[in-house]
């Protein structure tokens, strides 16, 4: 399997917003781009991760106003983050044990991006694909 590093090429540029954007901008971010969460960027420096799930519980459900609050109210500062080498099924594992579905890609202290469970399931099938079409043909010669 490929390192989670080659997911990467095949996105659009990371999808970031800074911690004292109003929950409101976030959301329009989120569904212009169709994704289901942004990092939260200062000064070029990873400080927290906004999804779907934080607005959910931490203003929908609280009953506070998006346009009134300011992402870093509700984001998750403690973010968990994958090596850009970090091998596909590690990823897989991770983000299931810690019930998580988005998690920055890093390179050392440089953000490379963001890859989501469903970037890991593409490629893990994918993956499988291939190795039933290579058994199917060594068995069809």
């Amino acid at each position: 399997m490929r390192p989670v590093r080659e997911l990467l090429k095949s996105h659009d540029a990371p999808w970031s917003l800074k911690p004292q954007d109003s929950v409101f901008d976030a959301l329009k971010i989120l569904a212009d781009h169709n994704v289901g969460a942004l990092m939260v960027m200062d000064q070029g420096k990873l400080v927290g991760i906004l999804s779907e799930r934080d607005y959910t519980r931490k203003i929908a459900l609280a009953g506070k106003s998006s346009k009134d609050t300011q992402v870093a109210d509700i984001m998750t500062a403690k973010v968990l983050t994958v090596d850009a080498h970090s091998r596909t099924e590690d990823c897989m594992a991770l983000m299931s044990h810690k019930k998580i579905r988005h998690m920055p890609v890093v390179d050392g202290d440089r953000v490379l991006g963001m890859i989501s469970i469903r970037d890991i399931m593409d490629e893990i099938i994918a993956d499988q694909e291939a190795t039933i079409s290579q058994l199917q043909s060594y068995i069809a010669s």
